[in-house]
C-alpha cells in the first residue's frame, strides 16, 4: 500500500512539475508582451499616467499589473521582464507603439514611412460634424435632454464599487447632431481611446475605398502569395471580410498558446502568421471570428497602396470625415495591426458610426462606394445567429428565431463596431442614433442595452 501511495504521490509531483514548467514557458512571453505594449500605447499614444494603466488595463489578467516595467521617456520605450523573459515596445511619432518579437529595434526604426500631411484645417474652427464646434441653435427639438443626460451619467456609475466599469467616454449623436457627451476625469473631447476590435470597422472602410477605386473586388481571390499553390488560393476577399476564410484559427484570449497570442505577442509579422495557417474548412462555409484574417486584409491594403500605405487611412478616410485624433499602429514588419490597434476620440468614433448610418456619405461627399454599407451589414450566411456581416457585428437573430441574438436587449436592427472591454459604437438606423461607449470593463458588468434603451426612449 505504501508503495502505491509513493507511486501516486510521485506521479502527482511529476504532473505538478510539468504544469509549472508549462506555465513558466508559455505565460511569461505573453504576459510581458501584453504589459509592455499596453503601457507603451497608453502612456505615449493616449497620454495616460502609468498608475492609471496599472489600475485599469493591466488588471485584465491576474498578475499582469505586478510585472516590473521600465518606462523610458528618453527613447519612448517600455520594457517588461518576468522569469527571465523580456519584452519591449517602442513608440514612433505618427505610428504609435510597436511590440518587438525578434526583429531588431534598429531595423524597425529605420523602416521608410511616408506619414500623411497634417490635417487641412483646425477642427476647433469648423462646425460639427467635420469639426468640433457645436452650434446649440441647430440642436433637434422634441428630445428629452434630461433623460439622455441621466442615461449618459448612469453609464459612468458603478453598481458594485468592487468591480468598477471604468467608463472613459460616452457620446450620443441623433440625426447627425451631437446631443450628449461626457468624459471621465482626465479625459476630454480630444482624448484618444483604444478601439480594440472596433478597428475592424476601419479595415472594412479602407477595403471599401479600394473597391470604390477599382483596385480590388470582394469576389476576387485574396492576393496572398503563400496561398497560390494550394487550396487556400480559393479564399476570396469576401471570405476574409466575412470571417469565413476556412483557415484554422483560435481567437482565445486566455490561452497563451492560442493563435491570438502567437500572432499578437510572438510574431513581428502578424499577417504572415495568419496567412501561414492551414485550411480547415471549405472557404465560405464556416464562421470563425478571426483577428488574423483582418490583418491579412491589412497586408493586402498595404500591397495595393504601396508607398502611400501609411497616409492612405488618413487621406482617404480619417481626414475627410474629421477623424483627426485617429491613429492605427503597425507591427514590426510595418503592416498596420488593423484588427485591433487603433485609437481615436469618442467624437471620432462617433463620426465613423455616422458614416455608416449615412450609407457611406459624409456631408454630400461619398466616401464609401454605393452599396458598400448594405453589403457590410448583410449577414454573412455562416454565422448561426446572423450576427456578422463584413467586419461588423449585427443583432439580426437566428433565421428561425429572431430572439436568439448576440446582444440581448438591443433591437434586431442594431449595428455594432464591438471591441474588447466593452468598447462599442452602436448604430440604431430607425432612431438615427449613434452611441459610443469607451472604457476598460473587464467583468462584462457594463450594460449597453440599458444605455441604449434609455436614449432610444428619449428621442423621437
Amino acid at each position: 500500500m505504501n508503495r502505491i501511495i509513493r507511486i501516486v504521490l510521485l506521479s502527482l509531483l511529476v504532473i505538478l512539475l510539468g504544469v509549472v514548467g508549462y506555465l513558466a514557458i508559455t505565460f511569461p512571453p505573453v504576459m510581458t508582451g501584453m504589459a509592455a505594449k499596453t503601457m507603451c500605447s497608453c502612456v505615449f499614444v493616449t497620454g495616460r499616467t502609468p498608475e492609471s494603466v496599472v489600475q485599469q488595463e493591466l488588471q485584465v489578467f491576474p498578475g499582469l499589473a505586478s510585472i516590473p516595467l521600465d518606462i523610458n521617456h528618453t527613447d519612448s520605450t517600455v520594457s517588461a521582464s518576468l522569469l527571465g523573459r523580456t519584452a519591449r515596445a517602442i513608440f514612433r511619432k505618427g505610428l504609435g507603439c510597436t511590440l518587438l518579437a525578434e526583429r531588431p529595434e534598429a531595423d524597425v526604426r529605420r523602416q521608410p514611412v511616408r506619414l500623411p500631411a497634417p490635417p487641412p484645417f483646425d477642427p476647433d474652427t469648423v462646425d460639427w460634424p467635420t469639426g468640433n464646434r457645436i452650434r446649440r441653435d441647430t440642436l433637434p427639438a422634441h428630445i428629452d435632454y434630461a433623460a439622455v443626460k441621466q442615461a449618459v451619467d448612469d453609464a459612468f456609475a458603478d453598481a458594485d464599487p468592487a468591480e468598477p466599469v471604468f467608463t472613459h467616454a460616452v457620446v450620443v449623436v441623433y440625426n447627425n447632431e451631437l446631443i450628449a457627451e461626457k468624459y471621465a476625469d482626465g479625459y476630454d473631447l480630444n482624448s484618444r481611446c483604444m478601439g480594440w476590435s472596433m478597428t475592424k470597422s476601419i479595415t472594412n472602410a479602407l477595403v471599401g475605398i479600394l473597391v470604390k477605386e477599382g483596385q480590388i473586388g470582394t469576389e476576387d481571390p485574396a492576393p496572398v502569395a503563400e496561398w497560390q499553390h494550394d487550396d487556400r488560393k480559393n479564399i476570396t476577399v469576401n471570405n476574409l471580410l466575412q470571417a469565413s476564410s476556412g483557415l484554422a484559427w483560435s481567437e482565445t484570449y486566455f490561452n497563451p498558446t492560442a493563435d491570438f497570442h502567437s500572432m499578437f505577442i510572438k510574431s513581428d509579422d502578424k499577417a504572415a502568421y495568419a496567412a501561414s495557417r492551414p485550411l480547415k474548412h471549405e472557404p465560405g462555409t464556416v464562421f470563425q471570428y478571426s483577428s488574423g484574417t483582418t490583418n491579412i486584409l491589412s497586408r493586402i491594403i498595404r500591397e495595393k497602396t504601396g508607398d502611400g500605405y501609411y497616409a492612405f487611412p488618413y487621406e482617404k478616410l480619417f481626414y475627410p470625415i474629421g477623424m483627426h485624433t485617429a491613429i492605427i499602429e503597425p507591427d514590426a514588419s510595418g503592416t498596420f495591426v488593423a484588427s485591433s490597434y487603433s485609437y481615436a476620440s469618442a467624437r471620432d468614433w462617433a463620426r465613423l458610426g455616422m458614416l455608416y448610418l449615412n450609407d457611406g456619405v459624409w456631408e454630400s461627399r461619398r466616401i464609401l462606394p454605393a452599396g458598400w454599407v448594405k453589403y457590410s451589414i448583410t449577414p454573412n450566411g455562416t454565422a448561426p445567429r446572423q450576427e456578422y456581416g463584413a467586419q461588423i457585428w449585427l443583432n439580426r437573430g437566428a433565421a428561425n428565431d429572431s430572439t436568439n441574438v448576440k446582444y440581448p436587449g438591443l433591437p434586431n436592427e442594431a449595428i455594432l463596431f464591438d471591441g474588447f472591454e466593452e468598447n462599442t459604437v452602436l448604430i440604431i438606423p430607425s432612431k438615427k442614433l449613434v452611441i459610443v461607449r469607451l472604457g476598460v470593463t473587464h467583468n462584462r458588468n457594463f450594460s449597453l442595452p440599458a444605455l441604449a434603451s434609455a436614449v432610444m426612449k428619449a428621442v423621437p
